[in-house]
């Protein structure tokens, strides 16, 4: 478990309109910099896992027919991730790191679902260790936050043919995707480094 050297505990200093001195501490900035290049790692590693395993020419990564795929996600059972809100004067760090903890607890549990169906798995493995090693990191922030993270969610995919395994494989990617930009998002608002990075 993390901890803060010295000083008052981060939680106990946590003003819900103002958490610069939260943020600037120096543990917490390292955690915050190491996750934004996990998010960038992840998001830049996406486009070629879905090229690796989804091979229905239908799917596609980035496109508006993704939308028509929601009572297919329901009839598999796939999660929703929960909305991602950026730290501000009406939301604290401590909500926003845990749906971001959250959210990355489905998506790694829905990769972990659907991996073992897949011919190709080997880079959607490889995606699913960067996913949960993001949620160690943010698990580290509530850690010093003094804020208690929610347990691993179990998530059993309903997957009788090939046909639902490649869209679940697609869907999963995409929403991962989307989730992770927003991930991005509100990560930027927490760095104290002044380096932008290549957020989108």
């Amino acid at each position: 478990m993390a901890s803060v050297a010295r000083g008052a505990p981060l939680s106990a200093r946590a003003d819900r309109g103002n958490f610069s001195a939260l943020v600037e501490e120096r543990r917490f900035q390292e955690l915050v910099q190491r996750s934004r290049s996990l998010a960038h790692k992840i998001l830049q590693a996406i486009p070629d896992t879905h090229k690796s395993c989804v091979y229905t020419e239908t799917l596609k990564l980035n496109s508006s027919e993704n939308a028509k795929l929601g009572r297919m996600a329901a009839t598999i059972r796939l999660p929703d991730a929960p909305v991602l809100k950026v730290a501000s004067e009406n939301v604290t760090v401590e909500q926003s790191l845990k749906q971001m903890h959250e959210g990355l607890q489905l998506q790694e549990a829905s990769l972990g679902s659907v991996a073992p169906r897949l011919e190709h798995k080997e880079k959607v493995m490889e995606l699913q260790a960067d996913v949960r090693d993001l949620a160690v990191q943010i698990s580290m922030m509530l850690d010093l936050l003094q804020a208690d993270s929610s347990s691993p969610p179990s998530v059993a995919l309903h997957l009788p043919g090939e046909y639902e395994v490649q869209v679940a494989a697609h869907l999963t990617l995409a929403r991962l995707q989307d989730f992770g930009r927003d991930v991005v998002r509100c990560l930027r608002i927490l760095d104290r480094s002044g380096e932008d990075g290549a957020d989108s």
